[in-house]
């Protein structure tokens, strides 16, 4: 979110946004993913083909998890962000590139340096300007506007007729510890709208249990009982 927030609200926003998962992709093939092949160049390469950094070309390469690159491959970025050029694998004429990175972690970089396991001067030519992400339960004035959000999102991508949440089920979100941050909370909201055909979605929705002050008072019978069938299935 906030990586394509920096792409669509600078001089980028008409370019490319690339996002890579450095940690999805398999050891052997993240060179070749990152900077392109040319044909033949290892087995199952029956094509050329650009790399991220290539498609991302005056636009913006998010790298998320960045930790998980090999030593070997931290190698070959440094050169990139230095020299600015690319070299496909199989090839030897340089590709320039011009790209803004914006890279993630979620483990402690300089720690990393210490144990050996990341490249100091890698992180020294990353380590331009750092946002400092806290986590969801420390900004908990950030929870409704998400929820609403995903609300809107997963209602919309699966036809569900969702009139919103209730106060109680926002409580609860909001007194919630997040420990899977924004991701958890994602994933809690799009369960919450396959439940809630045709009405808000209520704590019996949620797939923790509610703390006793965040129940609505003065619901009926028939709702306390519905809440109480939900809640047991689920």
């Amino acid at each position: 979110l906030f990586a394509r927030a920096i792409h669509y609200n600078g001089v980028t926003r008409d370019k490319p946004f690339i996002a890579v998962n450095c940690g999805a992709i398999p050891e052997s093939l993240i060179e070749s993913e990152l900077f392109g092949h040319r044909k033949g160049a290892f087995t199952g390469a029956i094509k050329d083909r650009i790399g991220y950094f290539e498609a991302a070309n005056g636009g913006t390469l998010f790298l998320d998890e960045i930790s998980t690159l090999p030593i070997q491959v931290q190698s070959s970025l440094l050169r990139v962000l230095e020299e600015r050029v690319v070299v496909p694998v199989g090839d030897t004429r340089p590709r320039p590139v011009d790209v803004r990175i914006i890279a993630a972690s979620n483990q402690d970089l300089h720690q990393l340096c210490k144990d050996g396991k990341f490249r100091e001067d890698l992180l020294y030519r990353l380590d331009v300007v750092r946002l400092t992400l806290p986590p969801l339960r420390q900004r908990r004035q950030d929870i409704p506007l998400l929820a609403h959000h995903f609300i809107d999102k997963y209602a919309t991508e699966m036809s569900r007729k969702v009139t919103g949440i209730t106060n109680a089920a926002m409580r609860a979100l909001l007194s919630h510890e997040w420990r899977g941050n924004v991701r958890e909370l994602e994933n809690v909201v799009e369960r919450a709208v396959i439940f809630a055909e045709g009405r808000e979605i209520d704590v019996g929705d949620l797939p923790f249990a509610a703390a006793p002050e965040t129940q609505d008072s003065g619901e009926d019978l028939r709702e306390a009982l519905t809440q109480f069938e939900r809640q047991h299935i689920i």
